[in-house]
């Protein structure tokens, strides 16, 4: 086992970008209206968001602007629904092609932006990952996948092969990944007990959670012993961690080994906000 490297994903999202709007040009006017995985969103209303996660970003990290922010006592994931629910309401003004126009000229600014910024330096936390500060290539890989999983939610609903190569889905599952400490933390384990993660096919790896003296810390590669191993294949991983499945729907089609409780747990990791 190793401590994870950096995910470096700001090459990716210029081509994760033209391969949406390719896809996005070729639908048909029923496509859009499709029902996605997203409960209660259509193919144009997932469209609809990535356009406004795109302006929110640029405009909060490029310009510094604050804009909206939770109110008194409001949690993180009352916040982001109200959120998006205000931009859904405004937003469904915008026909499919006004919204496939602007994704193509907000996305470069933005993605420029995520390469101009040092990765290795402290921003804010990724609260999926924990409540600390997180290194900005965390922070930046987070939004890849924010941007790759809804493209796919689109793929899925209209019957298109999605960007499944190693090139593309590796990182969303190493970055999600760092999650796996943040599910753990309140289970007690004796020092050293070791819960593995492996996704298979060519886009999968290995990730093991290791129980140390004060948290459970991340590692790649395999343990020499584990206590507990889920074994998943790659479709079946990123649905689980983005709920776009749960986690009796994933245990139907993973193997798990081991310590039953701690092997459940596994199935318990989310990575998105919600």
């Amino acid at each position: 086992m190793r401590a994870p490297e950096p995910v470096v994903t700001v090459d990716l999202f210029s081509e994760d970008r033209a391969a949406l709007l390719s896809l996005l040009a070729d639908l048909a006017d029923e496509d859009w209206l499709r029902p996605t995985a997203c409960a209660g969103w259509s193919v144009h209303d997932v469209t609809l968001h990535l356009l406004g996660v795109d302006l929110a970003n640029l405009s909060r990290r490029r310009d510094g602007f604050a804009g909206l922010s939770p109110g008194p006592g409001e949690a993180i994931v009352s916040f982001v629904n109200r959120f998006n629910d205000e931009w859904m309401q405004a937003a469904r003004r915008l026909s499919p092609r006004v919204a496939r126009d602007l994704l193509a000229v907000v996305g470069q600014p933005l993605f420029d932006h995520f390469a101009s910024l040092d990765p290795l330096a402290l921003g804010g936390p990724v609260s999926w990952a924990g409540p600390a500060p997180a290194p900005v290539w965390l922070d930046v890989a987070r939004e890849y996948t924010e941007r790759w999983h809804h493209q796919q939610h689109i793929r899925d609903a209209v019957g298109r092969p999605g960007q499944t190569s190693r090139r593309f889905l590796h990182p969303v599952l190493a970055t999600f990944a760092h999650a796996l400490p943040m599910t753990f933390r309140d289970v007690d384990a004796p020092l050293g007990t070791a819960v593995q993660l492996r996704v298979t096919e060519e886009a999968g790896g290995d990730w093991t959670v290791r129980r140390e003296t004060d948290r459970w810390r991340l590692f790649v590669g395999e343990p020499e012993t584990f206590a507990a191993r889920v074994i998943l294949d790659p479709r079946t991983a990123w649905r689980l961690f983005t709920r776009g499945i749960s986690p009796r729907e994933a245990r139907e089609r993973a193997t798990l080994e081991g310590d039953p409780a701690l092997a459940e747990q596994v199935l318990q990791t989310v990575a998105i906000i919600a």
